[in-house]
């Protein structure tokens, strides 16, 4: 395998988001809903936000993974559209589509990713990176869903499927460890 394509491929996504980020709405510190879109606040991060609203992602996950399966899978729906509601309704408020620091949609990818994954500390880091490397990456249909689907569906997902992509992996994983 060829390090420098994998490396150019990371170096060109990020200088995909290179561009200087729009401010921070000041509703994210006044606005109960601008501060859930904003990660709890951890979009207002000046760099990587995603990767911070991802980190801030984990205590939720944590807190929900004894749910039985179904429970779970019913919860990440749920939050999908919920998700895709306010990017949608926000991302009009503040005229800004995909905000880098609306990331309740990595909320929703890691989510997705940790869908029936193993316990353990290993698993939710396998789960993180996997899931960042897929969401910068952005390889098809990623990248198709990121450019060509509109709204707040559009601007979840592009993450619910790397999600998607990074689940499947832990599970192949986890069947092939044991």
């Amino acid at each position: 395998m060829d390090l420098s394509k994998v490396t150019n491929i990371f170096k060109s996504a990020i200088a995909r988001n290179k561009k200087t980020p729009p401010p921070v709405p000041e509703a994210v510190w006044q606005n109960p809903l601008y501060f859930l879109a904003f990660g709890l606040g951890s979009g207002a991060m000046p760099f990587a936000p995603g990767t911070f609203g991802t980190l801030m992602a984990i205590p939720f996950y944590l807190a929900l993974r004894s749910l039985p399966l179904t429970a779970y899978i019913i919860f990440v729906i749920a939050f999908f559209a919920l998700s895709a509601y306010l990017c949608d309704r926000l991302s009009r408020e503040i005229h800004v589509h995909d905000h880098p620091g609306m990331c309740i949609d990595e909320f929703a990818g890691f989510f997705v990713t940790m869908i029936n994954a193993p316990h353990g500390v290993g698993w939710i880091i396998l789960g993180f990176i996997l899931f960042r490397i897929f969401d910068i990456w952005k390889p098809w249909p990623i990248g198709l869903i990121d450019e060509k689907v509109t709204g707040g569906v559009g601007m979840v997902l592009d993450d619910v499927v790397a999600g998607l992509f990074s689940c499947a992996i832990i599970q192949i994983l986890s069947l092939v460890l044991g």
